[in-house]
């Protein structure tokens, strides 16, 4: 698991935003390229704030970024299930009710998702994407399961914490910031696996060109 200094340090690299202004609510997911059943929960939401001394403050906690094996199979989309994007996603979240039913984050302007339209439990990245307004709130999985390691119906495509104690302790941190700076919440994905393409791309391009170079230099002679 990454530390909370290591994911804003990622973010930052990237380009995005971390909102240092006191008491200001940051919130990352950090989806792990190393997952291998998406019916766990084995990705990371990070929530965070900076005090008034500029004093980092915040948690790692345990979560899913990606919707369940049971509704990749069952999509509630007929394009697909939604898998969210990576990106940055301003003042996309704001206070409300999951599904009228309890507090959470709720997506209030449009979001890229993946349509994942396969219907086997394996996410296809490389799937058509669409943007609009689907629901993908940042909530927290159900109350007194069985067994808490396993996503269920939990997670159709948003991001859920897994334990209800740090999901309650973010709410609070988004209430305390919402009355200090209003109703809007950023929220930020890394996709573990971009990094992963990303090197592979270009260590693909640096194959290539020193083929063309060493047939270059072979033909010259």
């Amino acid at each position: 698991m990454s530390t909370l200094q290591q994911i804003i340090k990622t973010a930052e690299n990237k380009g995005y935003t971390i909102d240092k202004r006191p008491f200001k609510l940051n919130i990352i997911g950090v989806r792990n390229a190393k997952a291998t059943n998406q019916n766990t929960f084995d990705d990371q939401l990070a929530y965070f704030y900076y005090d008034n001394n500029g004093q980092l403050r915040g948690k790692v906690a345990v979560g899913t970024t990606d919707p369940s094996t049971y509704w990749l199979n069952n999509p509630m989309n007929v394009k697909g299930a939604a898998v969210l994007k990576s990106g940055e996603y301003k003042d996309a979240y704001a206070i409300g009710l999951h599904r009228g039913q309890y507090t959470a984050l709720v997506q209030v302007k449009p979001v890229t998702t993946i349509r994942d339209n396969d219907r086997n439990a394996i996410i296809n990245y490389f799937a058509p994407t669409t943007t609009g307004l689907y629901g993908i709130n940042i909530h927290r999985a159900t109350l007194n399961k069985q067994n808490k390691a396993v996503i269920g119906q939990d997670s159709a495509g948003c991001q859920v914490f897994r334990d209800v104690a740090d999901y309650n302790e973010m709410i609070d941190l988004a209430k305390k910031s919402r009355d200090k700076y209003g109703n809007k919440f950023s929220y930020i994905l890394i996709d573990e696996l971009d990094e992963i393409k990303f090197r592979n791309t270009s260590i693909l391009f640096l194959g290539l060109g020193l083929v063309s170079f060493s047939l270059y230099y072979f033909f010259k002679k």
